[in-house]
This record gives structure tokens, C-alpha cells and sequence, in this order.
């Protein structure tokens, strides 16, 4: 076992190499050297939030409703309550509905880790098997924990990715998560998973799989969103944790436009204006961003982006008018009702 001195000294320096592994800085001279930008910063803004928060459009129906999770499901049990009694009641189910929708993080693929401490010659050929020592103290993140291995030619390393996920599972286990990582997420597995739509369940076992800068996370995670969009499926994902992590990534791909096709013949200008103005914070500099739209109206500024930035600028335009026209005549229809019950339509 370590001793307290050596385990601190351990501690301190293994979480230095992992900040190093995980942050990013936002300085512009790392974009030219060709690293990964990291998407961290923006996505956990407060206006970024809020954008993805309006485009999830909460369903408190769909956030609350019951799963299939394998588990026996309670009987419902129905009380009778004073109006007090009900709006506490409201009030704590839309809470849980929020806490149920909280997004899981979008962040910057991580590096492997390949730090070498020391190498002793001396223990090369000492045994037919690799040591692996690992700080079991409890309380600590699984992100902290000191795992070090001493190879069979005297190297001594921090551990990989992949042996600390395994060594923390066997002493720390994550209830859902196997050791050995299903085959739903490899080949032809995830492809029958696709075909059938199960999106929701297919993120929901990555989430409990994978680490979020875990590289195979990034992988499932953006052939879903990709098959999503392909397919133009925002529905499967609409009012679920998953959704604003979608439109983030569509935006950070500068992919919104099947997704701005879909909220526009909804009839959500809100929406679809949330959308382009999270377009424009993660890409200053696309052309639509950095000339300014001679009108606030949503209209307008969808017509602007339609315009300059869009590769699909002609079918947005050719919605967007559908999308005029009906609402024309809703308005009429609406003044026919009013005429013929006898409203006048001037007054307030």
C-alpha cells in the first residue's frame, strides 16, 4: 500500500494530468494547430440553456410518463385534494419533469493518458504478470482515484482510460453499467437499434455506459443525432434530456436546416429564430451573423439566414411562405367567426 505522503503526492499530480486531458483554452492559436475545439464553454452558457431548454419544448405528458425499465410498475393511487393541495402537487411534478430533462453535457473528447513515473530495470522479468495499484479510499470521484501499473519490464504508469473505467467498476460499481460494454453500440446491433427508432434508449444506455468525453460516447451519440437528421425523426427526441444536446450539435455542424425546416411548419417562429441565434453564437462569422438584418421581425431573420447562409435557402423560403399563407387564413377565418357573432374586431 502507499503511504499517505506518496498517495498525496499521487493525487495531486494525477488530477494536474487529467485538467490537462479535459480543459481547453479558448485562445484562437489552438484552432490553427488543428486540436478539437472544445464545445464545453458554449453549451454550458446560460443563454445556450436557455436557447436549448425553448427548443426541447417541454411535454410535462411525455417527461413524466411511465418506462418500461424492467422493473414492476406501482399501482396508481388516486387522493382526494383541496386546490392548495393540487397546485403543490403540479408544482412538484413539473419539477421532477426538469429534473428528468436535465441534458447530459456536450464536451471535448478526451486524451488518453500516457504518463510514465518511472522505470526500473532491475524488476524487468521479476514476475510473469502486470501490477496494478489502485487507491480504494472512500469518498473520492472515480476521476481522482490514483490507479498506477507496473509493467513486466519495470515501467511504472498511470493507468489507461479503458483499465481505470474497468478497475473503478470493479471497486466502485456504476448501477447499469456493465464491465464489458453491450454489443447494442457495435455494428450491426446498433444498425437493427436505428432501423427499429429506439433513439431515447439507445442515449439513455450510453449516458449510463459512458463517460461524456469518453470517445465511444461521441460515437453513438452522433450516429443517432446523424440518423435522426437524415430521417428529419426530432419528434423521437422532442420533450426528452436528449433533445438540446441534438440541436447543439446540429448547430456546432452547421446542420440546422432540416431541424429549422420542421420547427417552421410547426408554426414555432420563436423556436426557429432560438435556433439561428445559437447558430450564430458558436459561428460568428458565417455571413448571416456578421451582417445585420434590417428588421427584428422573425420573418425577416429567418429570411436572412435563408439567404445567405443556407445550402436549402430556396425550400426554407418556399415553407416559410406556406407558412405565411396559412396563418393568412387563419386570421380570416378568425374574423369571419368574430363578424358572425357579432364582435367588432376595432374595439378592444
Amino acid at each position: 500500500m502507499f503511504s499517505r505522503a506518496i498517495n498525496k503526492i499521487f493525487r495531486r499530480s494525477y488530477c494536474e494530468r487529467i485538467l490537462t486531458c479535459r480543459v481547453y483554452s479558448s485562445n484562437t492559436s489552438q484552432l490553427n494547430t488543428g486540436e478539437e475545439p472544445d464545445p464545453a464553454p458554449i453549451f454550458f452558457n446560460q443563454e445556450t440553456q436557455e436557447t436549448l431548454q425553448l427548443l426541447t419544448r417541454i411535454d410535462y405528458k411525455k417527461a413524466v410518463r411511465k418506462r418500461l425499465t424492467g422493473k414492476k410498475l406501482q399501482c396508481p393511487e388516486y387522493k382526494f385534494m383541496t386546490d392548495k393541495e393540487l397546485k403543490e402537487a403540479l408544482d412538484l411534478g413539473k419539477k421532477r419533469a426538469h429534473k428528468r430533462l436535465q441534458m447530459p453535457p456536450v464536451v471535448k473528447t478526451r486524451k488518453e493518458i500516457d504518463v510514465i513515473l518511472s522505470k526500473d530495470e532491475a524488476l524487468e522479468g521479476f514476475c510473469t504478470s502486470k501490477y496494478v495499484f489502485t487507491d480504494i479510499s472512500f469518498g473520492l470521484r472515480d476521476r481522482e482515484r490514483i490507479i498506477v501499473i507496473r509493467e513486466l519490464d519495470g515501467t511504472l504508469r498511470y493507468a489507461k482510460w479503458e483499465e481505470r473505467e474497468r478497475l473503478n467498476q470493479v471497486y466502485n460499481p456504476r448501477r447499469g453499467k456493465e464491465m464489458i460494454p453491450p454489443k447494442l453500440f457495435q455494428g450491426e446491433y446498433l444498425e437493427d437499434l436505428l432501423k427499429r427508432e429506439v433513439y431515447e434508449y439507445i442515449l439513455d444506455r450510453a449516458c449510463i455506459q459512458y463517460d461524456p468525453d469518453d470517445p465511444e460516447y461521441k460515437r453513438i451519440t452522433e450516429t443517432v443525432y446523424e440518423d435522426i437528421n437524415k430521417k428529419k425523426k426530432f419528434e423521437y427526441l422532442r420533450s426528452t434530456r436528449h433533445f438540446g444536446p441534438l440541436a447543439f450539435y446540429l448547430a456546432w455542424n452547421k446542420s440546422i436546416d432540416k431541424l429549422l425546416c420542421d420547427i417552421i411548419e410547426l408554426g414555432k417562429m420563436e423556436e426557429a429564430v432560438a435556433l439561428i441565434r445559437l447558430y450564430h453564437k458558436i459561428h460568428p462569422q458565417v455571413n448571416s451573423a456578421t451582417t445585420k438584418c434590417e428588421s427584428e421581425d422573425p420573418i425577416k431573420l429567418i429570411l436572412h439566414y435563408a439567404s445567405l447562409d443556407s445550402p436549402v435557402g430556396p425550400l426554407i423560403k418556399k415553407i416559410l411562405a406556406a407558412y405565411q399563407e396559412l396563418e393568412s387564413e387563419r386570421q380570416k377565418v378568425a374574423e369571419g367567426i368574430k363578424t358572425s357573432h357579432g364582435i367588432n374586431s376595432d374595439k378592444s
